[in-house]
């Protein structure tokens, strides 16, 4: 459970930035990509906050400084299933939401 609650988190981060591009960040931002501060708020269950692994949740972000805001929030509901060989303790299935904010 632990892994794909590390999965979810990443991919969590991932989708808030991946469609966006701003291919002049260079000239808009000192530093260029380097420079960028990114905040990053979790939502997430509180049952599963002392589980955080946020320096593999950092590496979802290619450049710039990251900020890491954990809140109470997410969900988490029955995935109908715990699968042993995945180290699955239970049948929760843990939602986990995100939201990036870019500055410099």
């Amino acid at each position: 459970l632990f892994y794909f609650f590390l999965i979810y988190k990443v991919r969590a981060c991932r989708n808030a930035i991946e469609f966006n591009s701003i291919p002049s960040i260079g000239k808009l931002v000192p530093g260029g990509y380097d420079g960028l501060k990114l905040q990053v708020l979790l939502a997430v269950p509180p049952k599963y906050q002392p589980g955080l692994d946020l320096s593999q949740v950092k590496n979802a972000f290619p450049y710039g400084s990251v900020e890491f805001i954990i809140q109470d929030g997410g969900m988490i509901a029955p995935s109908g299933i715990a699968i042993d060989a995945l180290g699955d303790t239970n049948e929760d299935m843990v939602v986990v939401c995100a939201s990036v904010t870019v500055g410099y």
